[in-house]
């Protein structure tokens, strides 16, 4: 078994191009879901954003109920809820409801809030999203765990505040944090005990990033009495996988310029900016640059060793839903990954290998012993069949003649 990630998963942002329909996109979306699960993963997050038009899921919470009553393993996750948009208190009381209707499959991730016109519209300074954040994390954990709280701040107020319904999950659901470049993310998980969604780039400078907002939350939890683990750590990437790179390649002209243009138009900061490839392809910068992984299942399990140990050692490694190929195809490259990529680090298919070596390895002798003990079996039978011939000759010449 390789060193690298134990678990494997998909963030659902999701990513839809302007000219589909909206439907048919959110139920494509729920067949990848059900799909996930029959190939063997173990998570997938989905997101919640309410501007854009091309993240369209704006309750995760609602796509994971109904995603739940479709799947029978694979573990659900907001990706995330947007703290700041969201009384602490209703929000607490959703998620431990969503705990028991799947029964204890269900993830809570939290973020500030990715899109500012998502705040804007809703008349929250996009700076301010971040410190809403920590104020609602500072009751959710309290009222997941089963405390009474009584808080006031400038934009929500509790009184004798407390849950009906325990969670179903025990002590309470798994909890986790989006980080992307800034350490607010990895400081609210370090005081709170709470795992890490990484975001952002996968190029050696961004995986230095990482590494040290991780340091800066294994300080922070221990500041805080806790202990950050890296099973707790997930990293999220760009990938497709076809049979060979050219193929993954040609995949990518269905829909990754109509990506490329969102991230320009809305995102915050596109990670393929016009001035950052100058006259190259985009989609060949990007792969050069390590913002996505294009190609084999080879290529893809050297990607995430490197990423694995440019950052030290993570716990699961989350592939990005971006609707870059047709349907089919995408699907695909999920198989290829199931099939191939997952084994190479759980070590799924380390024993039937050890069995085949060994029978390999014993193949003469074992040929042998088999034709040895076919032979015997032959020569016995030979011997009886003989043996009854000679008996039943022997039985004629003595049997009295019939009279005439």
């Amino acid at each position: 078994m390789a060193t690298g990630p134990e678990k494997f998963g998909v963030f659902l942002a999701p990513f839809h191009a302007l000219h589909e329909d909206p439907t048919r996109a959110l139920r494509r979306d729920m067949d990848l879901v059900e799909n996930l699960d029959n190939l063997g993963f173990y998570e997938v997050w989905v997101g919640e954003h309410h501007s854009g038009g091309f993240e369209i899921i704006a309750a995760p919470e609602i796509f994971i109920a109904a995603a739940a009553e479709r799947t029978k393993h694979i573990r659900l996750g907001t990706g995330v809820k947007s703290l700041p948009y969201h009384n602490p208190r209703m929000l607490a009381d959703q998620m431990v409801q969503l705990d028991h209707m799947t029964m204890g499959r269900t993830m809570f991730g939290v973020g500030p809030g990715a899109l500012p016109f998502d705040a804007l519209q809703i008349g929250i300074d996009p700076a301010d999203t971040r410190r809403r954040m920590n104020e609602s994390l500072d009751v959710l954990i309290p009222l997941l765990e089963g405390e009474t709280v009584t808080k006031k701040t400038d934009w929500f107020e509790l009184w004798q505040a407390r849950l009906q319904l325990p969670p179903y999950t025990k002590p309470r659901m798994e909890m986790a944090v989006t980080s992307i470049s800034s350490p607010a993310g990895v400081i609210a998980a370090g005081k709170h005990g709470l795992g890490v969604l990484v975001l952002g780039g996968m190029s050696d400078a961004a995986l230095a990033m990482h590494a040290e907002n991780w340091r800066i939350c294994e300080e922070t939890a221990k500041e805080n009495g806790r202990k950050a683990n890296r099973k707790d750590w997930r990293i999220t990437t760009f990938m497709h996988l076809a049979e060979t790179k050219e193929q993954a390649k040609a995949d990518l002209k269905y829909g990754f310029n109509d990506w490329l243009a969102y991230s320009r138009a809305v995102l915050p900061a596109s990670p393929i900016p016009p001035e950052a490839h100058g006259d190259q392809d985009p989609l060949e910068w990007g792969m050069e640059n390590n913002f996505c992984c294009v190609g084999t299942p080879d290529d893809v399990i050297r990607e995430i060793e490197r990423v694995y140990k440019g950052v030290g050692g993570f716990g699961t490694m989350l592939l990005l839903a971006h609707n870059w190929a047709p349907w089919p195809a995408a699907q695909k490259s999920y198989e290829l990954f199931a099939r191939y990529v997952m084994p190479h680090f759980t070590g799924s298919r380390e024993w039937k290998i050890d069995s085949y070596n060994w029978a390999d390895d014993h193949h003469d002798e074992f040929v042998t012993r088999f034709r040895r003990a076919s032979q015997a079996s032959r020569d016995a039978y030979d011997r009886k069949a003989k043996r009854a011939k000679t008996q039943k000759t022997a039985k004629k010449k003595t049997a009295p003649k019939p009279k005439k």
